[in-house]
């Protein structure tokens, strides 16, 4: 399972929306060896005077956070970190430098999903890869 929070500049952000959602989840994807149908995207635009980040980033500054069951290596991790990384830049021109990414891991037993605990769940693809 994995939901993701996407925050930049509105008037950066929307225009490029549908790419940086491609873009990512197949990064994840990549990464994570996740099904191509389980996107869960939402994107949180800023006005500039609202959203405050350092000095050296530019208006393209993009914070994303990934909410996902635990049991990904670290591998797979520093893997869609460099994937990010390299394919925002390639495909959307946002450098790493104006790319933060934060994953946050819960326990199965923690999610509840389509009526079930997240640890009675049969998920149709790995955790632990």
């Amino acid at each position: 399972m994995g939901q993701v929070k996407i925050y930049g500049i509105r008037e950066h952000l929307i225009p490029i929306r549908d790419k940086v959602s491609d873009v990512l989840h197949a990064c994840i994807v990549d990464a994570f060896k996740y099904p191509e149908n389980k996107r869960i995207h939402r994107f949180f635009y800023l006005d500039d005077e609202d959203f405050f980040y350092p000095q050296e980033r530019s208006n393209q500054y993009t914070i994303i956070e990934i909410s996902l069951f635990e049991g990904r290596s670290v591998e797979s991790k520093k893997y869609l970190y460099q994937l990010i990384f390299n394919r925002f830049e390639h495909e959307l021109g946002i450098t790493a430098n104006n790319v933060e990414i934060t994953l946050t891991e819960t326990p199965l037993h923690n999610w509840a999903i389509r009526g079930k605990s997240g640890d009675e769940l049969v998920l149709d693809y790995k955790v632990s890869v």
